[in-house]
């Protein structure tokens, strides 16, 4: 990675931290009373012109530097896909094991707040995907769907986790951290876990495949099919919750399947771990 300016990663991650804060900001100026408009105006300005106005200024060659300038091959299409099909029962699973925790009773403050911030994610949530006309569908999926992924992609793995990539901490470590701070800033602690699983298999699959657009085309992947599901529910074609309960054990059962889910889904990491290896763009 060349550098157009030497200076620590401390720094460089305050000037991306300060450049979604003016993004943050631009995007109340122009706030939107239309949910998806505002989603738009916060993709942009909050994840991607800060994560490619930071990587100008620090790298002479900052579409290279992002892995914005590689395809993935079709061997990696397809890894995304089967990992996202035999990894949602281990989700499901997870996703149920991250909502049963609780606090230590002195800490109830501290969990009535994560909850009411859950509430708040979910309500939000239910009003974006509250539609069942097809226009809705297209619209909802180029937005919740495509630009989502897109944005949250350029930001963290382009961005974020290849600026700490090029530093002392190394490959391993700037996946771990980058996840974990993908999950902690959706605000969603009750769905902390999973999602730090999503930030990991993500992450890696850039330093494996050495394209950003692996982890864009999964993204996209895992949100659209959120989108989806929800427009085929509200026009009745399938019950409510179809899918999120996939791998989830009947009471005093053994989740057997999501076990399953989740051993294949460490050997299909394992493998493509082993067929890529750790690489850089």
């Amino acid at each position: 990675m060349e550098r157009k300016i030497n200076c620590k990663l401390s720094t460089r991650l305050l000037i991306l931290l300060c450049l979604m804060g003016l993004g943050a900001i631009v995007s109340v100026l122009l706030a939107s009373k239309e949910l998806l408009v505002m989603l738009t105006i916060q993709d942009i300005m909050v994840f991607i012109v800060p994560a490619v106005v930071a990587m100008a200024i620090f790298y002479k060659r900052p579409v290279h530097v992002m892995c914005l300038d590689r395809a993935p091959g079709w061997t990696a299409i397809v890894l995304v896909i089967l990992f996202y099909i035999i990894s949602l029962p281990a989700m499901n699973w997870l996703v149920e094991l991250n909502k049963s925790m609780s606090l230590p009773a002195w800490m109830s403050g501290i969990e009535q707040a994560m909850q009411r911030s859950e509430e708040a994610a979910a309500e939000t949530t239910a009003r974006l995907l509250d539609f069942k006309s097809v226009g809705m569908l297209i619209a909802c999926t180029l937005v919740v769907g495509f630009l989502a992924g897109l944005s949250e992609e350029t930001l963290f793995r382009g961005a974020m986790q290849r600026t700490m990539q090029d530093s002392r901490l190394g490959t391993h470590a700037a996946v771990w951290i980058t996840a974990i701070i993908f999950s902690a800033i959706h605000m969603q602690f009750y769905g902390f876990i999973p999602r730090m699983m999503l930030g990991l298999w993500l992450g890696y699959l850039l330093v494996w495949t050495r394209s950003l657009w692996a982890p864009i085309i999964a993204h996209t992947l895992n949100n659209t099919t959120v989108v989806v599901m929800s427009f085929l529910t509200g026009r009745g074609y399938i019950p409510e919750g179809y899918g999120d309960t996939l791998g989830l054990p009947s009471p005093g059962a053994f989740p057997w399947l999501a076990v399953a889910s989740l051993i294949a889904s460490l050997a299909i990491a394992l493998w493509a771990a082993r067929h890529y290896g750790v690489r850089s763009c």
